[in-house]
């Protein structure tokens, strides 16, 4: 009787604990007070930034931050009319170049975005960045880390409460932090799920990046740009995202509902 009642109790705490992801309308787990998250993330990208190199290449830096600040104004004007501006309370946006060959980006809960300089050229101009940037901010506005936090902390600590996790399983903690935003492998339940929040990343970001006035279809493009400088094509059974064909399949179906974000965006440049 009574491991009934727990059982009870965790059910309706999950229940409770549902949100909505924003374009998607999916319901998502999420566990950890948003404060906690933001914390978190602040220090993790404070540790970063001192660990590595920042570009001084100030035209390609200005560019990075000049398009993350359209998506940015977008994202924000965008949740503003869905009444879900509480989903960015707390956040203090930053834009970062980084010095590193490799061509990736990311973004931490709070809008803590960083660049590597290895991926400017595959972006060749400010609408293939605008996919990038606009794909990594859509995982933190769709609290995807948050969510991927929140399975990992339940399977790694139980039902123990965060704060307890924070201060007596700081190894358990720190571990589930960097696999619920993708530093590491993990094969199981999380792998396939990785490749939901990919394929999501993928139209949330394309809307956000249409809205912010650049032009979506310039998002397959730039992934048979990524396919062309691949030299190793993983398989997408094993890969945490969809593969590169897929995915331009997937984006080129998005595109006229992407077309109609572009038409009404109120950012969009004059040529």
């Amino acid at each position: 009787m009574k491991l009934l009642t727990h059982a009870i109790l965790l059910i309706f705490i999950l229940m409770a604990a549902c949100q909505t992801v924003p374009v998607t309308g999916r319901r998502q787990l999420s566990l950890i007070p948003h404060s906690e998250i933001l914390a978190m993330s602040a220090t993790q990208y404070s540790q970063f930034l001192r660990q590595n190199r920042l570009s001084t290449n100030a035209q390609a830096v200005a560019t990075v931050r000049r398009v993350g600040e359209r998506i940015r104004q977008g994202v924000e004007k965008y949740m503003a009319e869905m009444n879900m501006s509480d989903r960015l309370e707390g956040f203090s946006w930053e834009f970062n170049l980084v010095e590193n060959e490799q061509a990736n980006a990311w973004c931490m809960p709070g809008g803590k975005v960083v660049v590597y300089t290895g991926i400017l050229p595959i972006c060749k101009d400010e609408n293939g960045l605008a996919v990038v940037m606009g794909h990594e901010i859509a995982h933190a506005i769709a609290g995807h880390g948050d969510e991927r936090l929140s399975q990992n902390l339940l399977a790694t600590v139980g039902q123990v409460g965060l704060a307890i996790a924070l201060s007596n399983k700081p190894r358990e903690t720190q571990a589930a932090w960097m696999a619920a935003y993708g530093i590491g492998t993990q094969l199981g339940v999380l792998l396939p799920f990785s490749r939901k929040h990919e394929s999501e990343a993928d139209e949330i970001g394309l809307m956000f990046s249409a809205y912010a006035g650049y032009d979506p279809r310039e998002a397959p493009k730039f992934w048979e740009r990524m396919a062309a400088t691949s030299r190793t094509a993983v398989p997408e059974f094993l890969s945490t995202h969809p593969s590169t064909q897929t995915r331009i399949h997937q984006l080129n179906n998005l595109i006229p509902k992407a077309m109609e974000f572009y038409n009404k965006s109120p950012f969009r440049q004059s040529p």
